[in-house]
């Protein structure tokens, strides 16, 4: 009976997904069972598009489907939640079941705090994510540093710290550290996550502690959640999936990578974070990055946190019409609403057309934040810090005032009816 703490190595029963699949299939093998027994009414999952550069989100609600969508996408660099709240309402009515990187789970807490997204019709995969590589840059890299054309490669993988592509012909590895000290590798703000085992998922899946026969032929689970024991028990019942206790040794060795990861995390951080300065330089190396927005919204429309139907940046009173660069209250507001809550996706700067370090400086704030006030963004339900202002009642003051100034609506408030 698999129940919550549960570590397993689990594989695939199934024939066609064993194909297809990596590590064994588990990943699509649970979620096969997911829609066949109508635990979930669709599972969104990435796919390959024109070629392993352009990953395409997709919708699957025939189990027949999902052995094609088996397989990891590194050069991928899509967020899947904010897709559910616009295109599915949220998962309102809908039970969808979702593959997430460390980032994508951290944005269904935080949506859902802001109650965008229905948790419990959610059910979440988690998937170890030790970085994804922008599509621009993973071209550039294979033809630079691979000596390899971008368009003959068809598989590509991050395994053992190397990135590793292979094409007609061979197949070539080289470690993400010298890739990254050129220049490459590692989208930045990945390079600065420490979720690399997204625990908040119902199941947290992966290679990292897989040994033995099983290297290879198994994927690690760990089972995270109540949801996510039923949907591994279900799974096992119905034959497509089994499983064996982990390894003792694996789970040691899987404790280990994690660590590095995390180290390497804090590395990133420091050497990102330390770049920008401190204090009054911090601010005007920020004043002067944002000095090349276009106000096109990209960073908006794509960041998971921001939703409000009307954007406080399309005030005139705030930000004016029609200038470019717009003011610096433009980011000052993005600050002000979104950094205490970041969950260092990195949309902002992987869309900006202006190459703006976004998710760096909203970063950077983020944990300077977190070590003033404890709050740790998308590990669970608990709520930000501006989340303790009531929003309706600021809403009546404004109204009623006529005024935003906090002075006015603190000492002058609406009189109770």
């Amino acid at each position: 009976m698999a129940k919550k703490g549960d570590m397993l190595y689990a594989w695939t029963n199934d024939a066609d997904i064993k194909k297809k699949a990596e590590l064994g299939g588990a990943v699509t093998a649970l979620w096969k069972y997911a829609l066949e027994s109508k635990a979930v009414d669709g599972v969104l999952v990435v796919t390959k598009g024109a070629d392993l550069y352009d990953a395409q989100p997709v919708l699957i609600t025939d189990p027949k489907d999902l052995a094609k969508t088996a397989g990891s996408l590194h050069c991928g660099t899509l967020l899947l939640p904010k897709l559910i709240k616009k295109y599915f309402d949220g998962a309102a009515k809908m039970k969808i079941g979702v593959t997430v990187k460390g980032c994508d789970a951290m944005a269904f807490y935080e949506l859902a705090k802001r109650k965008q997204i229905n948790l419990d019709n959610i059910i979440m995969i988690g998937v170890n994510c030790g970085g994804s590589v922008s599509p621009v840059l993973a071209r550039k890299m294979i033809a630079e540093k691979y000596g390899v054309d971008p368009n003959v490669v068809h598989k590509e993988e991050i395994d053992k710290g190397q990135f590793i592509i292979e094409y007609e012909g061979g197949h070539k590895g080289i470690s993400v550290d010298e890739l990254e000290e050129a220049g490459y590798g590692r989208r930045s703000n990945c390079r600065r996550c420490k979720m690399k085992v997204p625990r908040q998922a119902d199941l947290a899946c992966g290679n990292w502690g897989v040994i033995g026969d099983k290297a290879g032929k198994a994927t690690f689970v760990e089972v995270c959640s109540d949801k996510g024991a039923k949907l591994v028990e279900g799974a096992i019942k119905s034959g497509v999936l089994a499983t064996e206790p982990a390894n003792p040794k694996g789970l040691e060795i899987r404790g280990k990578v994690e660590s590095a990861m995390l180290k390497l995390g804090d590395k990133w951080r420091k050497k990102d974070f330390e770049s920008m300065g401190e204090g009054k330089d911090r601010l005007k190396k920020i004043m002067s990055e944002t000095s090349r927005c276009i106000k096109c919204y990209s960073c908006i429309l794509a960041c998971p946190i921001c939703y409000c139907v009307e954007c406080t940046t399309k005030n005139p009173a705030y930000v004016t019409p029609g200038e470019l660069p717009p003011s610096f209250m433009f980011h000052l507001i993005r600050f002000a609403h979104i950094a205490d809550s970041c969950v260092n996706c990195g949309q902002c700067q992987e869309l900006c057309p202006a190459e703006i370090p976004n998710a760096l400086f909203m970063h950077a704030q983020q944990v300077e934040l977190e070590k003033m006030f404890g709050h740790v963004p998308g590990v669970d339900m608990e709520l930000p810090l501006m989340a303790f202002v009531e929003e309706r009642s600021e809403r009546a003051r404004l109204a009623n005032t006529g005024s935003d100034m906090i002075y006015e609506n603190v000492f002058n408030p609406v009189p109770k009816k």
